[in-house]
């Protein structure tokens, strides 16, 4: 094989691969030889076809496979002879090309630099520390003893009141008519919590056990029904029962209906909760002010085909964010003034990701496969049942997938590291000021989550919210553990999810985005520093999608 190169220019690289006719033919007949055993054909016994009749019914299929393995075992070649570190997969053409010739291949890639030695000495950073109030405690387990309502008949006559439960039966009618998915039957609904459409909770108030009474109300006209949508209605109930709601006691026992021992023990995993959320948010603002010291300490150029990568997976998330936008064409407006902000964000993130690739090789830190195998089965789990073995074989033949995998735990791996050599210095802070250190560290930029995020500091919102414990949250996980105490349920309508009162969709669904498109932080997009791979679509599909 011959190699020319026609290209040497900073990152860039090209080289023509000639590949002799003979090596080529060469292969064939080795290909002929060891599938002729194989081959079966009337009037020849098993394995005594002739080479020359293999290869008139194969020749042409056995020289495509000869010339496509003489390519890439060309192209391995040229990488180890070159000593090249592709920064992305070459692009390979083949000119024009006869059986018989010599195949003639051109080669263009981007290779990646050669990064400083990073300077990891001098670091300091601070941690800041948010003690968990007793208060924040006790605040948590009132929420929780909160969502573990209970509800008792009401006395005979008593009328409805906000907090109060109405059971009852419905028929929803447009222009006297009852349409689909609007009759229900023994629907509990808590006046007050605003489940329902505008009106239609407020003249629940006042009713009692065995009334019969004809609301009216109008749909929203953003109503996920397009039939109803903005339409005036009516609503025939049918009371069924009136319940109170009693106070829930904070004790042993209240503990002991969440699966629990004690109350002590209550608190105590509160407590450990609140201390793992603010201490993730401190490792959000540790992390940020590392990755700009490495940033603003080396500047060396970096592969344009890994940042138009990088940027492309930005962009396709900021479209997106549009598309829920009020005003998609104004706010994809917007996004295109700042266009080349998304860019030099898109440079930074492949430059840290550099950098920490670098110092983890430096310092021999991995990824272990004990590690790597509890990657892949959590990400499986992710895929119903039926597709989770063909989820793992995939991300088992493709590099590209199992380094997506890898990356962020490997970045995680290497900035512990570096806060285990930085000068770290601690200060004790309330919640808000920690809140308020991350939000100006953002400044007034946008900001984009990376498509593979899943760590720290791409979700620290714009500004920190508590977050709600919630029972689940801190029943123990063990399989005999009791069930948590539930809500009262409503009974299940056929057609109930069309009716005004229907069930809220997750907000993660829901809620629309309220801001401009592009609403969240560059200071956080450049700091998702895994180093990007192109993203494949594994075989099977998600649970989500597929059912």
């Amino acid at each position: 094989m011959q190699t020319v190169e026609t290209l040497n220019e900073g990152l860039k690289r090209a080289y023509t691969l000639t590949i002799p006719a003979a090596d080529i033919e060469r292969r064939v007949d080795a290909e002929v030889k060891r599938v002729a055993p194989q081959i079966r054909m009337p009037g020849f016994r098993p394995g005594k076809v002739p080479a020359n009749l293999v290869r008139k019914m194969h020749g042409e299929a056995l020289a495509q496979d000869a010339l496509n393995t003489s390519i890439q075992e060309g192209i391995q070649a040229l990488i180890a002879e070159q000593k090249l570190r592709p920064a992305m997969q070459p692009s390979v053409a083949l000119d024009d090309y006869a059986p018989g010739k010599d195949a003639a291949v051109k080669v263009e890639l981007e290779v990646l630099p050669d990064v400083p030695a990073p300077s990891i000495d001098g670091l300091k950073l601070e941690r800041l520390i948010v003690p968990v109030a007793d208060d924040r405690v006790d605040e948590q387990l009132r929420m929780i003893a909160g969502q573990q309502k209970k509800f008792d008949d009401a006395p005979e006559g008593h009328t409805a009141a906000t907090g109060d439960l109405v059971v009852m039966d419905f028929v929803g009618k447009v222009d006297g008519v009852a349409f689909d998915g609007g009759t229900g039957e023994d629907m509990s609904v808590e006046i007050g919590t605003g489940r329902l459409i505008p009106g239609f909770e407020d003249q629940l108030v006042g009713v009692k056990a065995g009334d019969e009474k004809q609301i009216e109300v109008t749909f929203p006209e953003d109503y996920g029904v397009d039939t109803l949508a903005g339409k005036p209605a009516t609503f025939d109930l049918t009371i069924k029962a009136v319940r109170v709601s009693g106070d829930q006691a904070i004790d042993d026992d209240f503990a002991k209906s969440l699966g629990l021992e004690s109350l002590e023990q209550l608190q105590g995993m509160i407590r450990s909760q609140l201390e793992n959320e603010t201490g993730q948010m401190t490792r959000t603002h540790m992390k940020r002010k590392l990755l700009d010291q490495l940033a603003e300490g080396h500047d060396f150029p970096v592969p344009p085909s890994m940042v138009e990568a990088e940027f492309n997976q930005i962009w396709a998330q900021l479209e997106q964010e549009a598309a829920r936008e009020e005003d998609p064409a104004a706010a994809m407006a917007e996004l295109e003034n700042e266009r080349d902000d998304y860019r030099k964000i898109a440079e930074r993130r492949v430059r840290l990701g550099l950098l920490l690739s670098e110092i983890g090789q430096a310092n021999g830190i991995e990824v272990t496969q004990a590690e790597m195998s509890r990657l892949v089965m959590q990400a499986a789990q992710q895929y119903r049942e039926a597709d989770r073995e063909r989820f793992i074989q995939y991300v088992q033949q493709e590099p590209m997938a199992a380094a997506q995998l890898r990356a962020p735990l490997y970045e995680d791996k290497v900035v512990d590291f570096l806060f285990d050599k930085a000068e770290v210095a601690e200060r004790e802070v309330t919640r808000e000021e920690l809140e308020a250190a991350i939000e100006a560290e953002d400044g007034n930029v946008p900001h984009v989550h990376g498509p593979d995020c899943d760590h720290d500091h791409d979700h620290a919102p714009k500004k920190a919210k508590a977050k709600k414990v919630t029972a689940k949250d801190v029943e123990p996980a063990e399989p005999n553990a009791p069930a948590e105490a539930e809500a009262p349920k409503k009974k299940a309508a056929t057609k109930k999810a069309l009716a005004a009162p229907a069930e809220e969709a997750p907000a993660a669904e829901a809620e629309p985005v309220k801001k401009k498109a592009a609403p969240k932080k560059k200071a956080e997009a450049a700091d998702d520093a895994a180093e990007p791979a192109p993203k494949k679509k594994a075989p099977a599909k998600k649970k989500a999608e597929a059912e």
